[in-house]
């Protein structure tokens, strides 16, 4: 990839990572609940499902959901309802303060935290159709693909660590600052209602003609 275009896509990265989404907010609730060092973790799970995408659309999978009715339905549906869970969890989640939480019980393993940020991005047909309509623009279809879409997936990576980050840390600080069980308790249905709202966005999500 040429270094002017691999540019450009960085840029484009940073918008995609920073733009609010089901990843923003489940980087969030990660930080909410359980603090920097293990809401992080959520992250790694989100990278892995974009890198899913990508080896999706790599492979042609991807445009075969997108033209495919059946299979879009399957997939939009299948990530309304699992955004939907979350938000229910959220919702459920007990009201603690961080310090109460670091001295408890974890009951949210971090490979749990991985499992479910992936689940977030690997099933999510907006990702697969936003991918198809930007990628090509930036590939050069007279040279070998491969190694472009190692530098896509490793971009988009890179971008999503830093970012996700930034929204971890800063739902943590947030966390750290509380004290009432109430006020966590108003933040969890915060984005456990954020959650339940990406989700009935992703179900008017509708495959392009």
């Amino acid at each position: 990839m040429d270094f002017s275009v691999w540019l450009a896509f960085f840029a484009a990265s940073w918008a995609i990572s920073l733009s609010p989404g089901a990843g923003a907010v489940a980087a969030m609730s990660a930080g909410l609940s359980h603090g920097f060092r293990r809401g992080y973790f959520m992250t790694f799970g989100l990278i892995l499902g974009i890198l899913t995408q990508v080896v999706l659309v790599s492979a042609g999978l991807g445009a075969l959901i997108a033209a495919s009715s059946l299979g879009f339905a399957l997939v939009k549906w299948a990530g309304v309802a699992y955004l939907i869970w979350l938000g229910v969890q959220q919702w459920r989640a007990p009201a603690r303060p961080l310090v109460a939480a670091a001295e408890g019980a974890v009951q949210v393993t971090r490979r749990q935290l991985v499992l479910r940020g992936w689940g977030i991005n690997a099933v999510n047909p907006k990702g697969t159709v936003f991918l198809l309509a930007v990628v090509p623009q930036f590939l050069d279809l007279h040279a070998a693909l491969p190694p472009q879409y190692l530098v896509i997936g490793g971009t988009l990576a890179f971008t999503d660590l830093v970012v996700m980050a930034g929204y971890t840390a800063l739902a943590a600080r947030v966390l750290a600052a509380l004290k009432s069980e109430a006020h966590i308790k108003a933040l969890n249905r915060v984005f456990g209602t954020l959650f339940v709202a990406a989700g009935a966005l992703l179900a008017t999500f509708k495959r392009a003609a």
